[in-house]
């Protein structure tokens, strides 16, 4: 029988994979390991341990820490206790952390280390509601999670008669998690899931990946979003262990040492994968490097089941053999599937990976929808690439009239908390979730998403201008790490850029020119500036008249979570953008009032 439940994972894996490893983290120079028996004896001694010392149904714990066996751990404990888990990102600024913490009314903290610690905690401090707070690590002085483990042991019958009680009650419509989008605008908003949301997603997930217990799988995608939360779940339904990444400057080693079968990403770790590649094959010289570039060439023409002619694929083996294999054996070899979503995926990576062998399994969705709206399959008829696929079952997907994506299912979450205005906002009479996103459907079936709604701007002559697909195809350039498509209610389209600074630098030392002092010298260099104004001159050719970049500005900063620019998630925070250039913003227009 399929879990109804999130913890009903627990009883699934210990008796369809006794004895098996289910989870696996880096300790000391090598992989610790931890069966199907000991996921299951850890959580409910974490669930009678919250008993144990005053909590009870409905309360809400917070979770700040890496990816790791013990979020799981930690996870079940909550929901078969019946307590809300509300896991947040490691990227946030204390003041983020106050505000989730005091408005998710959490009466726990849990975070990872030293560093956390020392933000968080002084926080804590003042919010009045806050009666515990925890470490995953050890730390001299501070209170460890393990002491919620031991209360566990010394729980009487009572505690286990309750426990087994409040398990039996809990029903598939109850929440389970508070999950606080990134807040690429304004304050964060908690999302309400309950065990149905998460349960009926990641059911329909593992029926498209197919894994088995014999896969081995990389964490990557933290797994307080909602992406990688349902990832995790969906890895243990299928009985495959899961590996949990070190950090990011590991994964690939972490990929090559496991030698994995599947991993999750987002986007841009695909972008640093493929962009490392490609410095591999700059490296070369004479006829290997020509025969790597003539096999990246026809990678990036790549259509799958026989879409293109028999003499395509024949060379596409011989390429495969000759370079595309070495691909596979530098992220370990036997790696077959990426679930790949949380941003928008360029489709020229699309193609290449597939065309290695590493098939990407592109979705779209929201941390609203628990997250899965639509996916991409391996099979012929259900395989699109370029797009985000098909709805995933259980889920009905319509196209307003105005281009916005709604859906309805069991997926779409039960609410904001504490924001029932802002629930109706999204959530209409009839039950359709507002996406807020622009897309339409190719052959009635397959979904391409256009941009997010409330980004489309409109310039002074009267045309709208969807900046996210314009983005997406400048960032293919090696020279641009990330970009601003900028104009609204002016009578031109223009974007900030951000190089990719160790590329130029690469490129600069090839073309034997100066790098300056800093990146400030690097970007006035006449010969950069030109390479740049090439690079936008070329893809401003697809693009219409409105949508071509009148002017560009090069900015100094590399953009991140840590920064401000980026969300937690990658995405790009255009108002900090704005606010953080003013100057930039004005020089492009100053002409033009």
């Amino acid at each position: 029988m399929d879990p109804t439940r999130n913890f009903d994972l627990l009883d699934r894996c210990t008796t369809r994979f006794p004895n098996h490893h289910a989870f696996a983290e880096k300790r000391d120079g090598g992989w610790k390991f931890y069966t199907s028996e000991q996921y299951s004896t850890i959580g409910h001694l974490f669930a009678s341990g919250l008993l144990e010392m005053g909590y009870s149904k409905g309360e809400k714990i917070m979770t700040v820490t890496n990816n790791r066996p013990q979020w799981n751990f930690a996870d079940m404990g909550m929901s078969m206790a019946g307590v809300v888990h509300v896991p947040v990102y490691t990227s946030l600024n204390a003041e983020e952390y106050g505000y989730i913490m005091e408005h998710s009314d959490a009466s726990m903290v849990i975070v990872s280390d030293q560093k956390l610690y020392d933000l968080i905690y002084p926080v804590s401090r003042k919010i009045k509601q806050v009666r515990h707070f925890y470490t995953f690590e050890q730390i001299q002085g501070v209170s460890h999670w393990e002491e919620i483990l031991e209360a566990g042991k010394k729980a009487g019958d009572t505690t286990r008669k309750r426990l087994e009680s409040i398990k039996n009650g809990i029903t598939p419509e109850e929440p389970v998690s508070i999950i606080y989008t990134s807040g690429t605008t304004g304050r964060p908003k908690g999302v309400m899931l309950s065990h149905k949301n998460l349960v009926s997603n990641f059911l329909a997930a593992a029926g498209v990946f197919q894994l088995t217990p014999e896969d081995r799988y990389l964490s990557i995608i933290p797994v307080c979003h909602v992406g990688g939360r349902m990832g995790n779940y969906q890895t243990q339904y299928s009985g495959a262990c899961i590996y949990y990444a070190e950090n990011m400057g590991t994964i690939a080693t972490n990929l090559k040492e496991i030698k994995a079968t599947s991993f999750d990403a987002v986007p841009r770790i695909l972008e640093k994968i493929y962009d490392n590649v490609l410095a591999r094959g700059r490296s070369l010289t004479g006829m290997k490097k020509k025969i790597f570039f003539r096999a990246v060439k026809l990678g990036l023409k790549y259509k799958p089941h026989g879409e293109k002619s028999w003499f395509y694929y024949r060379k596409l083996a011989i390429a495969d053999r000759m370079i595309f294999s070495r691909w596979r054996e530098a992220l370990g070899g036997e790696a077959r599937l990426v679930g790949c979503g949380g941003a928008s995926l360029q489709p020229r990576l699309e193609r290449i990976f597939w065309a290695s062998g590493l098939k990407i399994i592109n979705m779209y969705g929201l941390t609203e929808t628990s997250p899965i709206i639509t996916i991409n399959r391996m099979e012929k008829d259900a395989c699109r690439l370029g797009s985000v696929g098909s709805v995933i079952d259980g889920v009905e997907l319509k196209i307003a009239d105005d281009g916005e994506i709604l859906c309805k299912g069991e997926c779409v979450m039960m609410g904001y908390y504490k924001d029932e205005e802002q629930t109706r906002s999204v959530i209409d009479k009839e039950g359709w979730f507002h996406t807020g996103d622009v897309g339409h459907l190719v052959d009635g079936k397959f979904l391409m998403v256009t941009d997010r709604k409330k980004e489309i701007f409109k310039l002074s002559n009267g045309k709208y201008v969807a900046p996210q697909p314009i983005e997406n195809r400048i960032k293919e350039s090696l020279f641009i790490d990330q970009v601003m498509v900028v104009g609204e209610h002016q009578k031109f389209t223009s974007a900030l850029l951000v190089p990719d600074f160790k590329y130029l630098k690469a490129w600069c030392n090839s073309q034997q020119i100066p790098l300056g002092k800093d990146h400030h010298d690097l970007i006035c260099e006449p010969r950069v500036l030109s390479v740049f104004n090439d690079e936008i001159a070329r893809i401003n050719k697809n693009l219409t008249v409105w949508e071509r970049i009148n002017r560009i500005r090069i900015v100094t900063d590399e953009w991140s979570p840590a920064t401000g620019e980026l969300s937690a998630s990658l995405k790009l925070k255009r108002n900090v953008v704005v606010a953080r250039y003013p100057h930039l913003l004005d020089e492009i227009y100053k002409t033009n009032r």
